[in-house]
């Protein structure tokens, strides 16, 4: 599939790049080399093959989300520097409380 100077212009105002006309002509025969490659590709018989999300194997690293027990309200709040027994006191930040 061969792609036109024009068509790279198009991409080049898309991708709003300023590309002299050396550069447009270098980008025309490299975009065109990309899509023949891309074509040859689409000629493989991938009947057999697998669709696949990732090309490496990945693996899940987060452990496993499990209920346990939580720290006690006096601890929790025992190094807070103000609270009310209940929760932690910060200043107001939207106006008097």
């Amino acid at each position: 599939m061969a792609i036109s100077r024009e068509e790279v212009e198009k991409v080049a105002l898309l991708a709003r790049l300023q590309l002299d006309d050396a550069e447009l002509a270098t980008m025309t025969e490299q975009l065109g080399d990309i899509l023949a490659y891309v074509e040859l590709l689409g000629e493989l018989d991938t009947a057999g093959v697998e669709p696949m999300a990732h090309a490496l194997d990945v693996c899940d690293v987060f452990r496993t989300d499990a209920a346990r027990e939580s720290l006690d309200r006096e601890k929790a709040l025992a190094n807070a520097p103000k609270h009310d027994g209940k929760c932690y006191r910060v200043p107001a930040v939207l106006g008097e409380s």
